[in-house]
């Protein structure tokens, strides 16, 4: 009798199509509201460098249990976006840690409960790119109205040795859309725009 399971690592060679996708191949680029520093361009720049670590978006829908007969039909509920987090290389400038700091407070400010009476003031966005090994884009999401929730602290220590200080922020997300070949609002290199800026592009 013949196995007609795939067993050899010539199979599983033959599907893992360019050696898999590596966690390290990404950049990060984060559009700041104009408030936050005179040059946000720059910073969206340094960004691509200094941004070590972030994460692809998970896809929540709800599920509402409705009964009938003492058994209970499984139907979708509302989408849900998770909070997005990055992790920031701190240099000698703090630039992009000032840039938080500031977003934050143009948010709600540190000594009084004043902030922005507009959400423009303060919504931004973001793309995260996954790229291959030639660093060519193999997909990229679109995190819309984007704000920090937490700028999180950097520890100091003298035992800290052979180390570079970093932090994490946290923001909250309205939506993300996903696209494969660029992104009209980040890169010369645009794919064409559909009006609907929401869709899931194959």
């Amino acid at each position: 009798m013949t196995n007609s399971f795939p067993a050899s690592i010539d199979n599983f060679k033959a599907v893992l199509q360019g050696g898999g996708v590596r966690p390290t191949m990404f950049q990060v680029e984060i559009r700041y509201p104009e408030q936050v520093a005179q040059d946000t361009n720059l910073l969206t720049n340094e960004g691509t460098f200094l941004i070590k670590a972030s994460n692809l978006p998970a896809s929540n829908v709800g599920n509402i249990d409705v009964p009938f007969r003492g058994r209970k039909l499984k139907v979708s509920g509302d989408r849900t976006f998770d909070d997005w987090s990055v992790t920031v290389t701190n240099d000698v400038t703090l630039g992009i840690r000032k840039a938080m700091e500031k977003w934050s407070e143009v948010i709600q400010n540190h000594n009084f409960a004043l902030g922005s009476n507009t959400l423009n003031d303060y919504f931004a966005t973001a793309i995260v790119r996954q790229l291959d090994r030639d660093a060519n884009q193999l997909r990229a999401y679109r995190f819309e109205g984007i704000w920090p929730i937490t700028v999180a602290e950097i520890g100091l220590d003298m035992d800290g040795t052979d180390t570079v200080e970093d932090f994490d922020v946290t923001f909250a997300v309205q939506f993300w859309s996903a696209i494969d070949a660029g992104d009209p609002n980040y890169t010369a290199n645009a794919a064409v725009a559909s009006s609907d800026t929401n869709a899931i592009f194959t």
